[in-house]
């Protein structure tokens, strides 16, 4: 896992919005190194920037003053069309809801990225999406045939399918019970340490965090602490099978 460049570089990264005749800053100068291999949470209370944050390393958003680098290049003042792509290429998303398409299956949903990106004849790439997360033998199920720890491990292999440069994790065990949760967690770590995948989640859930290496917390729009986690928590139960080859999905 290599830790000698900086994946996500922001400086002084600002964010305001206008409601109405009154201006809310949700950033007020937030500058963070995250290295390619990480694996990290941001935390902190609702209304601390921590959503505004994950918009704008997720391309969804501009700041309105700073620097964003993503792998060498500004995103900072891309326009809609060159942040689509951006995110379609190099980041993968997760969220509570899962975000599937309900009559649709799970290999067609792991597809999807891939035919907004133009690419044709990926069934075997979305298949291995698939079994790395360990869902080889639900290929054909649709959402509501599926469990929710099932469901959420369908949206990690269409977060995968793409190759991305970083994935990013809102509050992904939301919806799940404990025991789920745990097996989600499990995958996001053996994704991390075996295939070195950067990972961020956002959540304002200790159990999540305790899963990272690295706890960077908000609070009125700044960062007030970046701690590293000393023992990272782990399942007991075992591993999910993941192959440790370097292998592409």
């Amino acid at each position: 896992m290599s830790q000698d460049r900086a994946l996500i570089s922001i400086e002084n990264v600002t964010k305001t919005y206008q409601m109405g005749e009154v201006t809310v800053q949700a950033l007020g100068g937030v500058s963070l190194d995250v290295h390619a291999g990480e694996m990290m949470a941001i935390m902190g209370p609702s209304g601390s920037g921590k959503s505004t944050l994950m918009n704008i390393l997720g391309a969804l958003d501009v700041p309105t003053a700073g620097t964003y680098l993503l792998a060498g290049q500004n995103v900072s003042r891309m326009d809609p069309g060159a942040l689509s792509e951006i995110r379609n290429q190099k980041i993968g998303f997760v969220f509570q809801s899962f975000n599937l398409l309900p009559r649709t299956s799970a290999l067609a949903n792991v597809e999807l990225p891939l035919i907004y990106a133009g690419i044709s004849q990926a069934h075997d790439r979305c298949v291995a999406a698939l079994e790395m997360v360990g869902l080889g033998d639900r290929l054909h199920h649709k959402p509501n045939e599926l469990s929710g720890g099932q469901q959420q491990r369908v949206a990690i292999a269409r977060a995968l399918v793409n190759h991305p440069s970083l994935i990013l994790a809102d509050e992904p065990t939301g919806n799940l019970d404990s025991r789920a949760g745990e097996e989600v967690m499990r995958i996001f770590q053996e994704l991390n340490e075996q295939k070195g995948i950067t990972i961020m989640f956002v959540t304002h859930e200790p159990d999540i965090a305790a899963h990272t290496r690295r706890i960077v917390r908000l609070q009125d729009g700044l960062i007030v602490s970046d701690t590293p986690v000393a023992a990272p928590r782990r399942d007991a139960r075992g591993q999910t099978g993941i192959p440790t080859s370097k292998s592409r999905v």
